[in-house]
């Protein structure tokens, strides 16, 4: 029986930070080297232009990413590592899904149904700077699922839904025209640590209270030590659970190293102190990869030629199913 297949994809949309590494990057890489799974992992990079019309922003990030997930460990000989517009039959499999996609879902879809919410509260019309990119982008995201027949999506919570139209989608495209995809899950590991952000909400770029992954030493210590804390002084005992400082620190530390540290805060560290530590925990996890990242940054043509490599793996997949697809939907030659 040939493995299950699992396929994570990350929007080119700004550069990586210490949320996405303990979220995403280090469980799908630890994932892929366990070799129970055929692993694909690809760059969103049509996904990146709902949120961003900057042109050198995307291009940048295409880099910053590809090159942040070889630094850690993804082995391209591995996995199956592309970036999505070097798959044209993605697009053209966007169509046809596209054609049996019920307006009536794409209006259920949360980002939709979010920006037409705040339109309403500002009084503006329903659809206000809303462009179709928005609204149809759970088809490519169907798309991309569906043309390598991922049967395990990993998603965070709210991307649950995402997967549960491309389910729907491929069953209404099977039910029409036969068998042709496989009914993909969305896989939700609760164990997966969300990190705090510098203002102590949910680190995220859109909240712009990231620390980025590969800063310089300097960068690092600076980011941490703009971590938001609360007015205790040294010697008073401080909460860990409601802590950024202490959450990054269990993330990134043994379950020794966690149990020492919640020990201190009841003794009540200081929090230059915690701060401090917390740097040489990070800082020392990531001095290598980051040595590793600076160079592939310095190489773009290394990078473009593993993408190209991994588009090759990729195509071999895409052509053959797309070429079933077209012939099934009546896309075909006259003799």
């Amino acid at each position: 029986m040939s493995k299950q297949r699992v396929l994570t994809g990350i929007t080119t949309s700004g550069t990586p930070h210490l949320g996405n590494y303990v979220g995403a990057i280090r469980p799908a890489i630890e994932a892929s080297r366990s070799g129970d799974f055929e692993s694909f992992f690809f760059l969103a990079d049509y996904h990146s232009l709902i949120k961003s019309q900057d042109p050198e922003m995307v291009h940048r990030s295409t880099m910053e990413i590809a090159a942040t997930w070889l630094a850690l460990g993804l082995d391209p000989d591995k996995v199956t590592f592309y970036r999505q517009s070097d798959i044209p039959e993605i697009s053209e499999l966007t169509w046809f899904l596209t054609c049996m996609t019920a307006k009536g879902l794409m209006n259920r879809a949360h980002a939709y149904k979010g920006a037409v919410q705040a339109n309403e509260e500002l009084g503006e019309d329903a659809d206000h700077g809303i462009n179709m990119g928005l609204f149809s982008y759970p088809i490519l995201m169907a798309a991309d699922i569906l043309m390598f027949n991922a049967h395990k999506i990993p998603v965070g919570r709210d991307q649950i839904q995402h997967v549960e139209m491309a389910r729907d989608v491929a069953q209404r495209f099977n039910h029409h025209y036969g068998e042709h995809f496989v009914l993909p899950a969305a896989v939700v590991d609760d164990n997966v640590a969300v990190l705090q952000g510098l203002d102590g909400r949910k680190m995220s770029k859109s909240y712009g209270n990231t620390i980025p992954l590969f800063l310089t030493e300097k960068q690092l210590k600076k980011h941490i030590n703009k971590i938001k804390t609360n007015l205790l002084e040294p010697g008073e005992a401080k909460d860990p659970d409601s802590s950024a400082v202490f959450q990054i620190w269990k993330a990134f530390a043994t379950e020794a190293q966690t149990a020492e540290m919640r020990e201190q805060f009841a003794n009540g560290i200081a929090w230059g102190e915690a701060k401090k530590q917390l740097f040489e925990l990070v800082n020392a996890q990531l001095a290598d990869a980051r040595d590793r990242y600076e160079i592939l940054m310095q190489d773009p043509a290394k990078i473009e030629k593993i993408l190209q490599q991994g588009a090759e793996k990729a195509r071999t997949e895409s052509q053959a199913l797309i070429a079933k697809v077209r012939h099934a939907v009546g896309i075909r030659p006259l003799v």
